[in-house]
């Protein structure tokens, strides 16, 4: 990564080529006849949509995928032309101008929804094309309607064009339970009901980063759905899981400035309601960086940051805008001087999944928590 020295208290470094290693580690893993279809909802996991989906185009990517008809409007106004962009979370009759004046493909979840998109279709004087999304046993968006009425509903769009099939597994990286494989047999007899009826869309898909990695290709089908992957993280499966098929690595380092450097006697106290006391005379440092800026409160006397090249703990309760550690084995850093909140200084380490185990999540929220005012720079 190239030296670049900001001018800012607090931010994250994101490599652009990392993200296309990523994509290209995917691409190779499922190999020729399936596409990848890359997941930038949440601003790209908080790694910035527009960045991201520039790499992604080009390295060739011919789909994205969002969560909204807006995050979909964004790119689009932002420059991305050339990609499908699928709006899996659908829309509601608000969004539907913006549907078809900005060429968003979305996710249909229910037959009632189809018969509006259909008019909706008839409207715009041309095939709108959507992707129909089956509840296989997620229990949140998705048609639970039977076959039949799916072929019938399927049948009566006249003017909307079946583009894709679709469902999305909810537990696709605990082998111990059988629920992966009793939705993809709900998935699959759907589908099989369809072709009987001669409906066979292009783009079959039921697989996120979980089921790329870990080399579930019954559920690859001709299109994947890469998110946490591109990003650099796989979530560790549990049961017997086979080893993963996919391996990449982290995209972004999270940065944040020494404010203030001090020593502080044997017995003060840190932070609000003086949640820490110190053991022994320390030296600590001021950080700008809080809970505002994504530093999980939850990570208050017991998470970590790497000062000076060592992991090193934070003390005390941490604010809004500034959080306190522990610089007691340093003298090197000053007022200016930079820590590493995520990511690698030398041979020490602090991922997103480490950080989420000390705070009682999961590494997506610990990415997609960094909010926007800690500023994305692009290397």
């Amino acid at each position: 990564m190239e030296e670049v020295t900001p001018p800012y208290r607090s931010w994250v470094y994101v490599s652009r080529e990392q993200i296309a290693r990523n994509y290209r580690a995917v691409r190779e893993a499922v190999g020729v006849g399936v596409e990848v279809a890359g997941v930038v909802k949440a601003n790209a996991y908080g790694h910035g949509a527009l960045e991201v989906s520039r790499v992604l185009l080009a390295e060739g990517a011919r789909w994205l995928a969002v969560s909204s008809v807006d995050e979909g409007v964004q790119l689009r106004v932002g420059g991305i032309r050339e990609p499908r962009i699928l709006v899996m979370g659908g829309f509601v009759e608000f969004e539907c101008d913006a549907l078809v004046a900005y060429d968003l493909t979305p996710a249909i979840h229910s037959l009632e929804q189809l018969a509006r998109f259909d008019r909706l279709a008839a409207a715009a004087g041309r095939p709108l094309p959507y992707h129909l999304k089956i509840d296989s046993g997620m229990g949140r968006l998705g048609t639970r309607a039977g076959a039949a009425e799916i072929v019938a509903a399927v049948e009566a769009a006249t003017h909307a064009r079946l583009d894709g099939l679709m469902t999305h597994f909810a537990s696709a990286a605990d082998y111990t339970s059988p629920q992966t494989a009793e939705q993809l047999a709900y998935y699959h007899s759907i589908c099989d009901r369809l072709n009987a009826a001669g409906i066979r869309p292009p783009y079959l898909h039921t697989s996120s980063s979980i089921p790329i990695a870990y080399g579930r290709r019954e559920g690859w089908h001709t299109l994947v759905r890469a998110g946490h992957a591109l990003y650099g993280y796989i979530s560790p499966a549990r049961g017997e899981a086979p080893p993963p098929v996919l391996h990449v690595a982290p995209v972004l380092t999270w940065k944040a400035r020494v404010l203030a450097v001090k020593e502080i006697p044997e017995g003060a106290r840190v932070g609000y309601g003086g949640t820490f006391r110190a053991p022994r005379a320390m030296r600590i440092g001021v950080v700008g960086a809080g809970y505002a800026d994504g530093v999980f409160h939850r990570l208050s006397n017991r998470g970590k940051v790497i000062a000076a090249g060592k992991l090193t703990n934070i003390l005390g309760t941490i604010s809004m805008d500034l959080t306190t550690i522990d610089l007691s084995h340093t003298t090197a850093l000053a007022p200016g001087d930079e820590v590493t909140l995520l990511g690698r200084e030398g041979d020490c380490s602090l991922d997103a999944q480490e950080i989420a185990r000390v705070a009682g999540t999961i590494s997506y929220n610990i990415l997609c928590s960094i909010s926007e005012r800690v500023r994305r720079v692009y290397v």
